[in-house]
């Protein structure tokens, strides 16, 4: 008895996929299904990177597909990430598909932490990521990073990234030295800004994430005006101080048409190493009523455990410290639920339009 391509497609109606919440049939997942007596392949491209989730999709595929009456299924899973739309009026930078910016109202609740780790996430999950150190006044990504020594320059103008656990990376960290103060007013920090970013030379990144000042002065308003940004994370604590700042970062970003990926819970409960009791030393439930206000996602919690600190402090954050561990795990599923936001939103198609020449015949 045959199998037929409307068969197959049915069964990979009911395949949903944990990140996205949808079926592969709807993501418009499914590639080159080829049916052939009662034998299947096809491919499954994912928008967002997945490398993790690759093997587990692909058993959902195959057993669905078997469950159907296909006798043999040959899938494959892979990612494939594409530029989206960014603010109207802002030019894509070259070499940089999708920008995330990761913000906060208030500094001191571990925005530069989440920014490194969110990034080497999307790393491990195989996607081609560099992060920018946007914090003039107080960079901390060459040491989150474990990165010393100065970038160099093939041509004299553009500046070459550093590298870092698999990111290439930029701060003005790089470029003075680690007691010297930035005493910079507003117009200089903010052109600082737009050289490191268009200034250096990135290498075919998927994605480029910019580790924010704590704030909405020059620095963000630039970062509006002036760079494609893809989609921001905000990073908050349960504190009422911290979610009041976080909700003007939010609205601020929502005023410049810049989509909100969703907000990240810091030192959202503390388990004590001893007993296993579980409190939550700074209130609870603050991100996700602020999430509930805005329409928007609490795309994860984070505890206040002190080795997220000195793995970050020591150069090899959690993600690639402790990859196996809970915490790391909690960082990819923040990650990809990020990317997912991403991959549903528009795509971008400026490259798809002709360009007009205008000359005298």
């Amino acid at each position: 008895m045959s199998f037929t391509e409307q068969q197959a497609q049915e069964a990979l109606r009911s395949v949903v996929d944990p990140n996205t919440g949808k079926d592969l049939v709807a993501t418009r997942a499914v590639r080159n299904v080829k049916v052939s007596g009662s034998d299947v392949s096809l491919e499954v491209e994912l928008g967002y990177p997945g490398k993790s989730q690759y093997e587990p999709i692909r058993r959902m595929v195959v057993q669905a597909l078997k469950g159907a009456g296909a006798s043999g299924v040959t899938a494959s899973v892979r990612s494939k990430v594409v530029p989206h739309a960014v603010q109207r009026g802002v030019k894509l930078v070259p070499g940089i598909k999708n920008i995330i910016a990761v913000a906060s109202g208030k500094g001191g609740v571990g925005k530069s932490t989440t920014a490194v780790n969110l990034a080497l996430a999307l790393a491990a999950e195989a996607a081609a990521v560099g992060i920018l150190d946007a914090d003039i006044y107080g960079p901390s990504q060459p040491m989150m990073l474990g990165i010393a020594g100065r970038p160099e320059s093939k041509d004299g103008k553009r500046l070459e990234p550093m590298e870092g656990h698999g990111l290439q990376a930029i701060s003005i960290g790089f470029l003075i030295d680690i007691d010297t103060p930035m005493v910079w007013r507003g117009p200089m920090v903010t052109q600082a800004l737009e050289q490191l970013l268009k200034d250096t030379s990135w290498r075919e990144l998927d994605y480029l994430v910019v580790d924010l000042p704590p704030g909405t002065g020059d620095i963000q308003l630039t970062l509006a005006q002036k760079v494609p940004v893809t989609g921001a994370v905000i990073v908050t604590t349960p504190q009422d101080i911290a979610l009041i700042d976080a909700r003007k970062g939010l609205k601020m970003f929502e005023k410049v048409g810049i989509p909100i990926l969703g907000i990240v819970e810091n030192m959202s409960f503390h388990v004590c190493p001893k007993c296993g009791h579980e409190s939550h030393i700074f209130g609870s439930g603050g991100a996700a009523k602020m999430a509930k206000d805005y329409g928007t996602e609490l795309l994860g919690q984070l505890p206040l455990d002190e080795t997220i600190q000195q793995q970050a402090d020591s150069g090899k954050p959690t993600v690639v410290s402790d990859p196996d561990g809970k915490i790391a795990e909690i960082y990819r599923r923040i990650a990809r639920r990020a990317a997912v936001k991403i991959a549903e939103s528009q795509r971008d198609m400026t490259a798809k339009f002709p360009n007009i020449v205008v000359q005298n015949t």
